[in-house]
């Protein structure tokens, strides 16, 4: 059996009764230990990358921007591309895997989230992840949620305060709660 990082990662139910939840439990603790420790006080962006590497378990590329206060709950399974922006004020829940593009932009206040529990209620403390994939060039406009699972399409904008329940395709505006399609976008090259 897969122990439970890699159970969690791969969308496989996860409880408290299963053995190594407790470590899962520890390292979500030291991740959040490590955030908080990031968020207080002013942090040169020198100093911003040294966290960001100890929260992600690698480097982030120098032209990615990460402006505290940035709350995560699990940052190993989280890949930040180049040339992004992520403001203040994000929470990542990353145990499910995100996946962010290059020169993607993420407004304050944004949620990230790939966890959700089992339906039935005599086994709601179990959780399951799903991954979000944020492709190059997106924009997600401040206090939008993207929920478990999702995929953001190249070039693609999420309105402010949306939440995305489901795929965007490649250059598409959504907005609203739930996020619905808007527009196509439409480049003139003329």
């Amino acid at each position: 059996m897969n122990d439970i990082f890699e159970r969690d990662l791969n969308g496989e139910m996860v409880s408290p009764n299963d053995q190594g939840y407790d470590e899962l439990i520890a390292d979500i603790f030291d991740t959040m230990k490590t955030a908080t420790e990031m968020n207080t006080g002013y942090k040169t962006p020198a100093e911003v990358h040294e966290y960001m590497k100890r929260l992600l378990g690698k480097p982030l590329d120098e032209s990615t921007t990460v402006l505290p206060p940035f709350y995560i709950d699990y940052g190993k399974h989280v890949t930040i591309g180049k040339k992004c922006f992520i403001q203040q004020c994000c929470t990542f829940f990353g145990r499910g895997g995100i996946i962010i593009g290059d020169d993607v932009f993420i407004g304050p206040k944004c949620n990230l989230i790939t966890i959700n529990h089992d339906v039935n209620p005599d086994n709601r403390s179990a959780t399951y992840g799903r991954p979000i994939v944020i492709e190059d060039k997106v924009w997600i406009g401040i206090n939008s949620t993207i929920l478990p699972g999702v995929k953001i399409g190249y070039g693609s904008i999420v309105g402010a305060q949306s939440v995305v329940t489901h795929d965007v395709p490649p250059m598409t505006i959504v907005a609203g709660n739930p996020a619905r399609t808007i527009k196509t976008i439409k480049i003139n090259h003329g």
